[in-house]
């Protein structure tokens, strides 16, 4: 996000505490279940470049949304996804790096035909 200053020579001195180096070979992905409003925003997790995208699904992102009632009606193969804006088919045996994802990616999913306990 830009900023724009008020003084034309303003230079901040905030370094960030997230960078990547602080997080031990790992990198910030932010996971969003759209229509899904019981999960009111991402859920971040550290997670390391090389793993597969199948293995963010199976082992990171299904178990952390099991709680929703529609979560075993997930028909992972149907989902639709985007990755840092774009929509994407991810290939889940490829790295979550190889599938175009860095530090601090936003990773966004619907399900279709599941639109959240509110609008089924």
């Amino acid at each position: 996000m830009s900023i724009i200053a008020l003084a034309p020579d303003y230079e901040s001195k905030v370094e960030p505490r997230d960078p990547l180096k602080n997080f031990h070979g790992n990198m910030l992905v932010y996971v969003h279940w759209e229509e899904h409003l019981s999960f009111c925003s991402a859920i971040a997790f550290p997670l390391p470049p090389v793993m597969p995208f199948g293995a963010l699904v199976s082992e990171v992102i299904a178990p952390h949304y099991a709680a929703h009632p529609d979560a075993s009606k997930i028909d992972w193969s149907k989902a639709e996804w985007m990755i840092d804006g774009e929509k994407k088919t991810p290939d889940f045996d490829a790295s979550l790096e190889a599938n175009g994802m860095h530090h601090k990616s936003l990773v966004r999913f619907w399900t279709p035909g599941l639109s959240g306990v509110a609008f089924s």
